[in-house]
C-alpha cells in the first residue's frame, strides 16, 4: 500500500502529524509512507525512520509567482506552472492507494487531489480550517469529542485504515554532526551538561503570538540571578536583535544562541531543563522531545495546541492576550519544573 501524507506547515503543524506516520509505519508496516510538505519544513522529515520519502513542495513560492504574474511579470508564473505539472507528474508515478490530509487547507486538498489516490481521507467540513477543503476527500472523519489536541485529531484520520494507535510516538532522528557542533558551542560558552540550562524562544510567526521582548528580558535576569540558570537565547530568521536586547539583560549568564538548522535547534532543546516560548514551532519540538516546556499562550487554544504530553505547562494571560502574562507567573513556572 502507498500512502500519501500532506501537512504542508507550519514546524509545530508537522510535530504534531509525527505521531501519524510512527502509528502507520507500526500499524501497517508494509506500507511505503510519502509526506508532502513545504521546502523549509521538510527538513524535520529527513532521514525520519517513520517515512520512506518526502516530496518538497512549494505553495508559497507558486503564490509568489501568481502575484508577479498580477504585475506584469508572467516568467515566473509559468515557471511555477512548470513545476506543478513536474509534480503532478511525480503524484501520479507514485500510484498512491490512500492520501490521508492532516491540514485542511484549500492547498493542501488540492495536493491531496493531485495524488491521484483512490481513497482521500480528510476531516469533515466543519472541523476543517478551510472548509472548501472537503471538495478534494472522498472519505470524510468528524474526530470523536475526546480528540481535544491536534495530535488525537491528527490521529483519528487513520480510523478508516483500521490504525488506532496503542501510544503516541514522535519518531525524530538524531543528527549526529549537529549534536557535536551544539555540545562545542556549548562547550565553549563554558556551559557544562547537566548544568540548569533554560531556552528561551522569544519569536513566532504571529505577532499576537509574541511575548514582549522586554518581558523576556525580565525573565532571563531573574532567572540568572534567582535561580542560578544559563539562559541560552534561540533565534529564527529577523530575531536576533530581540534575542540580542534579552540577553543584555542578564549579561554574565545569558547568551545568544549561534544561527541554527532544525538538526542544531532539536539538539539544544534536548539539552535544556527547560524551554520557554510561544505557541510555535520550537515549542512543540522541545515537547515531542520529552523536554519539560512553558507555553505562553494568547489567542489559540490551549486545549487544542497546549505542549504535547505530562511535562510541560501552558500559560494564558487572563484577557486571552499575551499582553496580560505577567514575568511573576512564568519566572514561578519555570522555577518549578527546573527544581
Amino acid at each position: 500500500m502507498n500512502v500519501a501524507l500532506v501537512k504542508l506547515s507550519s514546524l509545530g503543524d508537522v510535530v504534531h502529524a509525527l505521531p501519524v506516520a510512527a502509528a502507520l509505519r507500526r500499524g501497517l508496516p508494509q506500507a511505503r509512507i510519502v509526506w508532502l510538505a513545504e521546502r523549509r519544513e521538510a527538513a524535520i522529515l529527513r532521514d525520519n525512520p517513520a517515512v520512506d520519502a518526502v516530496v518538497p513542495v512549494d505553495t508559497r513560492g507558486w503564490r509568489r509567482a501568481l502575484d508577479l504574474r498580477a504585475l506584469g511579470r508572467p516568467l515566473a508564473a509559468v515557471h511555477a506552472g512548470g513545476e506543478i505539472s513536474e509534480l503532478t507528474r511525480h503524484l501520479r508515478a507514485a500510484r498512491f492507494d490512500v492520501a490521508v490530509d492532516l491540514q485542511g487547507l484549500a492547498k493542501s486538498g488540492v495536493l491531496t487531489a493531485l495524488t491521484g489516490a483512490p481513497l482521500r481521507i480528510g476531516f469533515v467540513a466543519a472541523r476543517c480550517r478551510e472548509p472548501l477543503n472537503a471538495l478534494f476527500t472522498n472519505h470524510r472523519v468528524a474526530p470523536p469529542p475526546e480528540a481535544r489536541h491536534v495530535v488525537e485529531q491528527c490521529l483519528a484520520l487513520l480510523a478508516p485504515l483500521g490504525v488506532r494507535p496503542a501510544a503516541v510516538e514522535f519518531p525524530l532522528p538524531v543528527d549526529a554532526g549537529a549534536e557535536a557542533r551544539v555540545d562545542d558551542v556549548l562547550a565553549g560558552a563554558g556551559i557544562k551538561p547537566r548544568r540548569r540550562l533554560v531556552v528561551l524562544n522569544p519569536g513566532a510567526g504571529r505577532p499576537d503570538k509574541r511575548w514582549p521582548v522586554e518581558r523576556f528580558a525580565r525573565l532571563a535576569a531573574r532567572l540568572v540571578e534567582e535561580a542560578g540558570a544559563t539562559v541560552l537565547v534561540v533565534w529564527g530568521p529577523s530575531e536576533e536583535p530581540a534575542a540580542r536586547a534579552i540577553v543584555a539583560a542578564a549579561p554574565r549568564g545569558a547568551l545568544a544562541a549561534p544561527p541554527t538548522g532544525l538538526g542544531e535547534l532539536c539538539a539544544v532543546l534536548r539539552r535544556a531543563s527547560v524551554v520557554v516560548a510561544g505557541d510555535t514551532g520550537p515549542l512543540h519540538l522541545a515537547a515531542a522531545l520529552g523536554t519539560p516546556c512553558v507555553g505562553l499562550y494568547g489567542p489559540t487554544s490551549i486545549e487544542r495546541n497546549g505542549p504535547w504530553g505530562q511535562g510541560g505547562r501552558a500559560l494564558a494571560g487572563p484577557d486571552g492576550t499575551l499582553g496580560s502574562l505577567d514575568v511573576a507567573r512564568v519566572f514561578r513556572a519555570v522555577a518549578e519544573l527546573a527544581g
